[in-house]
Parts: structure tokens; sequence; C-alpha cells
């Protein structure tokens, strides 16, 4: 279709909105776009403001938008506005708006999201002139809408609705720094460079770039224009002679800025906070998704601008000053349950903005109550990890606010207590938040905390014993490590070596396995046995370096039997031996529920006196550094994080949205995506025969059971986003398991990692001999004496030949799935690491490599000269 016809279809639906349509004379025009060859442009998962299939047919109650086509040049976008159907307007003029505080965000927009990957595909699909896709604003006259950076203003505003990610790249590029209504991780965009001969875009490398004069500055090319850059490329040796054409380019560059953007705008005072944001939820189909949680606190916005403020800084106070990381929604969900005492947030509708306000003032008095007096001082829930049972606290605000802020007295609060804690381990909240939020509401008004108490026993059959299956949960994610860290603190657990109360020293306490894992692996026990919580006890790092290693057998009977006790550890010594682990683990968590039960029954009898209140302990973040999969796992964190994806949940439960049950205990979780609101939920879930899969996968989740295969992905979604590579069609999309647990994509080679072509040297002496034979030996040992089949590093090899794969697996940032199965199995002589080190097969690597593979084997316990 040529640009011609596509306006003069566009022209005859003009009263539809281009989300509808989908047509455009643009360059932003889907029609157009669609004549585009698939590999121009950003693919579609780079940016979450996707344009919406223009050939679906118009969903039920979509609005219909009328198109402001005034006549004259709009003040607004500086006399770019056409007369026929749609603004126009330059990128250089949309910056100068935002700097006057004329274009904004409505605060109802979430935050900056973007990757670097994303941001050179924006970059590249502006230089080559490539469709980057319409701008969609609301054009408010004066009716005081909340806004973000400005406060609730007056006067026309254009609020942007889709284009967020795109327009902030661009300003922070291009004006070198962030927009006033930025939130978000600004090194997304700061130290972007350019590349004059191969017209790349890459962010500062400062070993590849050092001395290269063909990088150029991006920000530094807008900011302060071109005649330094110009000085250095026009007299340097390497440049000078094609300073010219370098000229041209760097001016294509420059001329991003006179990019013209087509923008549809939303107007009319029919267009209430309501349609707008379901106009956004439209338009933004491929995008995060704003909750009726963010409906009902757009309308507050929209009367108090400084609502969402006040959430945010209170929730950044309990992150920052208590290590409590609640979510908006949590919290809205409180001041809900307050000011309505019902659980839909389509009560909120009734709500004025004094009465949110006064409501929000009072909950969160009534949290900062319930978290230190009760949760810390009564509970000893005293970090993010243990506090449970989130959405059972606006039961508890809901009475609080009904009744003063207070309990009546001790008895009350502690039978609240009681509740809070059953409600938690039973998953209560797990599943349907809302149906159980709501009906135990409605009970606590009626019927008080009493109600709630009998309301849930009601659902057990009247059994609300803990029992020793209740401790049978694997990992920090599961729902028995809170309950198990909440008997050590309210029973004044001792340190097994200095037998001193739990935090009475300065050292930080962290969780130690009574069978050192290491010993459970040789035994033969599976990871989900090695990780029972019943194998958990509490301890100081200095105390745990003295039992690291030690057989059981040997140091538990040389601790003092009370201290042995504190932390419920059976008398009996036969059970300390390593053959006997799994009737230890059962009798352990008989000891433990009969402790809890013992607190609970306290608890809801009101027998536990009100003595001094529990203090705060500090608890270490830190992992073992000895246990390869903790270490590997930290290092895909901490890759995909500098990748720009979101922090995962580490060690978390997922629980079915339906029934509240556990699917999975997950070791990584990220519930909203690799990257907020773009994606299905992710789960990295490296004990597959004790997940759901299946369910997991009905529910659309994205489940990979390998490190590898995670890492491989990430790398070849920001490659797509880049531009660096074609959509293969190779990611998953949503619901499919990567279940093949050693069988993953091979990794992208690191920046450092040698060409492709340079991997499997022919040059270099004894590629095909002596390495081809130590490799196939280990390959086949895996397989005779380890059932393993490493199938990953097979098709390497054949890919890449015996030295290539090699090198590629020394130059990933962590070690690989394969090495941390051989560890478990106290087999790291059989690793390709044990081969670099082999002196036969010194002369293939650098200096550097051997280093490595010296390194990752002493960091795990093995030590290649005593081999």
């Amino acid at each position: 279709m040529t640009r011609a016809g596509c306006r003069a279809s566009c022209r005859s639906a003009q009263n539809w909105s281009s989300a509808t349509c989908g047509r455009s004379s643009s360059p932003g025009c889907s029609a157009f776009r669609a004549t585009r060859p698939p590999d121009q442009g950003i693919p579609p998962e780079a940016s979450h403001e996707q344009p919406v299939d223009p050939g679906r047919a118009r969903p039920t109650g979509w609005v219909r938008i009328r198109l402001v086509t005034r006549a004259f040049a709009s003040p607004i976008f500086g006399g770019h506005a056409r007369k026929d159907d749609h603004y126009m307007a330059k990128l250089g003029t949309i910056l100068d708006q935002i700097d006057a505080g004329s274009m904004l965000l409505p605060e109802f927009q979430r935050g900056y999201v973007w990757n670097r990957e994303q941001v050179r595909g924006l970059m590249r699909s502006l230089y080559y002139g490539y469709p980057v896709g319409a701008l969609l604003v609301w054009e408010t006259e004066g009716s005081g809408q909340a806004v973000r950076g400005g406060g609730a203003t007056s006067g026309p505003k254009q609020l942007l609705l889709d284009g967020q990610q795109r327009v902030t790249t661009l300003y922070g590029i291009v004006r070198g720094r962030p927009p006033s209504f930025f939130e978000g991780e600004s090194d997304a965009f700061d130290d972007l460079r350019f590349n004059v001969e191969t017209e790349a875009f890459q962010f500062h490398a400062p070993v590849k770039m050092k001395d290269d004069p063909r990088w150029v500055d991006v920000t530094a090319l807008f900011v302060e224009g071109p005649g330094e850059t110009y000085a250095v490329l026009s007299t340097h040796p390497e440049t000078r002679d094609r300073f010219t054409l370098y000229v041209d380019r760097l001016q294509k560059v420059r001329n991003i800025v006179e990019r013209v953007f087509h923008i549809e705008a939303i107007t009319g005072a029919d267009k209430t906070v309501d349609v707008v944001v379901d106009i956004f939820n439209r338009v933004n189909s491929g995008g995060t998704k704003l909750s009726k949680g963010d409906l009902a606190l757009a309308r507050i916005c929209s009367e108090w601008g400084d609502a969402r403020p006040t959430m945010r800084r209170n929730l950044d106070r309990w992150r920052d000053d208590d290590g409590f990381s609640f979510t908006a929604d949590w919290l809205l969900r409180n001041v809900n349950a307050a000011a309505t005492g019902r659980a839909p947030f389509s009560a909120l509708e009734d709500v004025s903005a004094d009465d949110f306000r006064d409501a929000l003032n009072a909950t969160l008095h009534h949290i900062e109550h319930f978290l230190r007096e009760l949760a810390v001082g009564r509970l000893g829930l005293d970090h993010d990890r243990v506090l449970m049972g989130r959405y059972a606290i606006p039961v508890l605000t809901r009475h609080l606010h009904k009744h003063g802020g207070r309990f009546a007295d001790g008895a009350e609060a502690d039978k609240a207590l009681y509740w809070y804690v059953q409600a938690a381990l039973r998953g209560r909240f797990a599943g349907s938040t809302e149906t159980f939020l709501a009906k135990d509401l409605e009970t606590v008004d009626k019927h008080g905390i009493d109600g709630v108490i009998a309301a849930l026993a009601r659902t057990r059959k009247g059994n609300m014993s803990i029992d020793a299956q209740d401790f049978e949960g694997v990992g920090k994610g599961s729902r028995s490590y809170p309950l198990l860290y909440m008997l050590a603190r309210v029973t004044a657990a001792l340190d097994l070596v200095t037998g001193r109360p739990l935090g009475a020293d300065t050292d930080a306490v962290q969780t130690h396995e009574i069978f050192p894992k290491q010993t459970l692996n040789k035994a033969g026990f599976s990871r989900a046995e090695v990780n029972q919580i019943a194998n958990f006890a509490f301890l100081t790092p200095s105390s745990a370096i003295q039992f690291s290693g030690l057989d059981p057998a040997t140091y538990l009977g040389s601790l003092d039997p009370v201290a042995r006790r504190s932390q419920f550890i059976p008398d009996d010594p036969a059970l300390w031996r390593v053959e006997n682990y799994r009737r230890f683990l059962d009798a352990r968590r008989q000891l433990l529920a009969a402790a809890a039960n013992e607190f609970l029954d306290d608890l809801l009898a009101g027998r536990r006196p009100w003595s001094k209140p529990l203090e705060a302990i500090a608890v270490s973040p830190e992992i073992d550094e000895s246990d390869a999969r903790a270490v590997q796992i930290r290092s895909l964190v901490d890759e995909l994080v500098e990748m720009g994806y979101a922090k995962p949940v580490l060690d978390t439960e997922i629980a079915d949205p339906e029934t509240g049950r556990t699917l999975a205990v997950a070791e990584a979780f990220w519930p909203e995506g690799l990257q907020p609101g773009q994606g299905a939920p992710v789960v990295l879930e490296l004990d597959p025969e004790e997940a759901e899969l299946a369910r997991l996968a009905e529910l659309r989740f994205e489940v990979f059971t390998s490190v590898d295969a995670l890492r491989g992905y990430a790398q070849r979604r920001g490659e797509v986003a880049s531009g660096d590579r074609e959509d293969d069609g190779v990611s998953p999309v949503a619901g499919d398991l990567l279940a093949a647990a050693h069988d993953p994509t091979p990794l992208a080679p690191a920046e450092s990692s040698p060409a492709p072509e340079q991997l499997a040297d022919a040059d270099t002496p004894d590629v095909g001999g002596a390495l081809d034979r130590a490799l196939l030996d280990v390959t086949e040992r895996c397989r005779t004496e380890l059932d393993y089949h490493p199938r990953y590093f097979v098709s390497m090899v054949a890919q890449h030949g015996s030295l290539g794969a090699v090198r590629r697996l020394l130059a990933a940032p962590a070690v690989s799935d394969g090495f941390v199965l051989l560890w478990e199995r106290q087999r790291l002589d059989l690793s390709v690491e044990a081969i670099v080190t082999d002196s036969r097969f010194a002369h293939l690597f650098t200096e550097q490599e051997q280093a490595i593979a010296r390194r990752r084997l002493e960091d795990f316990g093995y030590d290649p000269q005593a081999a």
C-alpha cells in the first residue's frame, strides 16, 4: 500500500481511533508498516506500546474517540498540527513541550521499564527511518487532572497515554537527563555510543571502545554539539580519510530530533478517568494493563493529586527502614478495607478524596501498629522473607479501624495473631484473594475476631492443629519456613555454638543446614530432600563456619543439649547418621509441630504473657558461596538485572490462583514477566518433579527448569529487541515448558569471548586429538557412572568444535547446569574445568582461561592439583 492510498483509506474512517482502524499515513501507520520487511523497526516484543492488530473486530464496548481536527495550527505542538486528520509533531518540539510542562504523564501511568537492548533498537529504527509507532495523548482543558512530575495542574496539557517508553528514552538521550515525570532506572539510556564506521549503537564498553575515535557519545552529540567530535575525526589518522562520510552519518543521528511523530488526541468533557483508563488498556494491548486498583486510584488522583505519591513514600519507607516490601495494590486493599469494609476496588467509587485521605492516614497507623507491635514484637516476624499471609492484614486493618486503632486487650490481639498465622499457613488468601477477603471482611464486621477464627475452622472441619506434614516444605519459599523462623524467635532459640539467644550478639543470623548439602548429595539424596525445612536451623555466620562440612553424627553430639533442644533437634544419636536422614526429618517435624501447637494454643487462650516485646534482629541475606547452585542462580539474577530485566522474587511459593494450593516453590519468579507488564509470568523451577508443570502451563506461565535455558532466552530476547537478531520463533510463548533441564539452547558468547570462527582454530595443535578424546571419555563416564547425558555440551561441541565449546563455557559469567550437577554428585573430576587444568592441554588455553577453571573448581571444594 502506498502512503497516498493509506492516507485516503484512513481519511474515510477518521472518526475512529487508529487503535481500531490501525491506519495512518504517518510512519507509525500499521497499514503502511505492513509493507516493511519484518526485520525493520522495533520487534513487537521490544515495546509494550504495540499497535492493536488492525484486522481484528472492535471489542464490545469500544469507546468512540473524537479525533481533534482543528483547522489551525495547534500551539501545543508548535504549529505542526495537520488540517485533515491527526496531529503531527517533530520530536524536538515534543521534547520542548516536556521541558515546558505541557506534555506530562497521567498519575495512573506506571514507570519506565525498558532495558538497554530496547533503547538500542529504538535508536536503530529511528536512524534507518523505520516505523516506531504513533503517540496517543489525553488532552485536558484545565480539568486539573493529576499528573506525574508536575502535581495537579490546570491549563491545557497533553498527558501521554501510549508512547511513554519511547518518549522517555529519547528525552533522556537527547537532553542527557530523565524527564521530570521519570520513575525507573535511568542507566537504561545512559552512555549510548554510535560507531561512525559500522553505524551500530552500543552502550559504553570501556575495554572495547578505549582509544577508538569511531565510537561517539550520542548524548554529547546532542547536548554539546558535534564540534569536538568533528575535530577528532578530521585529524585522527584512522578516521580522517573517511571524515566526510562520518559527518554525514553523525548528521543523520542528529536529525532524529527532526523525526515527525503522528499523534492522536483524546479530548472532550465526556472522557473521564474511567473512559481514558479503558482506552489505555485497549490500546496498550501488548503491555502493562492497569488493574482495578490502578483505576480506583486514578479516580482518587483526579481529585487529590498527592494520593499515589503519599502511598509510594510510605511503601518506600517500609522497604528502606523496616525491610518490608509491599505493593501499591496491597496498601490500597488495606485502605479500601478501612474506608468501605469491602474487598472489590469498585467500592472506592463512592469514596471522596477527603475520605480517602483520612482512611489512608488511619490505615498507615493501623499497619504500623500491626507490624511493629504485633508481627515483630509478638511473633518475631521481622523481615520480608518471613512476613507471611499479607492479605490477611486488611482484615485486621478493618477491625482496628472500627475500634479506634487498637484491639480491646492483649487477649483479643493474641486471638487476632492466632487467626493471622493459621490463615497464612492454610493459604487462606493464596487463591481467590478477593473472594475470601470479602467474606472475612463481612465476618469481622459482624462477629469480630472470634468470627473469622470460627469461619476458618469450618473450612478445616474443626481441625486447626499443626501436624508434622505442615513442616514438609522445601526451601525458604515454602509456607512452613516463616513458621519455623517464628518458633525460633518466640521460644528464644539459642545459637548452637555460643548458647546465647539468637540476635543477642552483633552478628546477623543465617539459615544453616543441619545435615550439610554436600554430605547429603554424596549420599544420593534428592535436591528436594536436601532442602527440606526440617533440615534448617538458625546460627550466626561465625558459628556456622565451625560446622561447615562436618558429619552431623560428630558435631551434634558435641553441642550443649539445651541449645540443641532449643532448635528442636532430636536427642537420639542414631538419627544423626546420614543413612537415617529421613527418620531425622520425621522426628524433627514432630517436635516442631508440638511446639507450634503449644504456642498457638497459648495465643488463642490468652495464656501467653505480655513481657518485653521481641526486637527485630539482623538476618543475613548472603548465600552460601560453597553452594554451586545458589551461586549460579545469583549470577543469573545479576546478569538479567544488568541486561535491564526486573529483579525476581527468590525462593518463593507459587499458588494456584483459583484453589490456593502450592504449584511450585520456585528458585526465582517474575510475576509480571521479565519486564513488568511485558509478557507472561516467568518461573525458574529447578525441581520440576516437585512442581505441577501442567497446571503452570495451563495458567500460561513461562517455566524454565534450567538456568542456562533462561539465560539463553533472555539473551536472545535482548538481541531481537536491539535488532541484532531476527525473531526466529525460538523464544517460548506463554505456557511453553522448557523442561529439558540439561538441554537448553546454547548461550550467546560473552563480549570478551572469541568470535565463532576463532573457536576451533585449525592451526591450534591437537584440537582434533587428545582434547577430543578426553571430552568423549568424560561424556561417556557421565552417562555410565552417573546416568547423566550432557546433551547441552554435546550439542555445543557439534556446533563449535571441542575447543570452541570449552572456551564458550569458560567465557560464560557463571558455571553451567552441567557443572552444578557434577558438583552435587561430587564428581567435578568429570567437569570441563577439570580438563582445562590438566597439564596435557595447557597449550590450548590462555592463562586467563586456566585461571577461571581453577577458581571455579577451588571455589566449590575441588583441588585439581590433588586430583
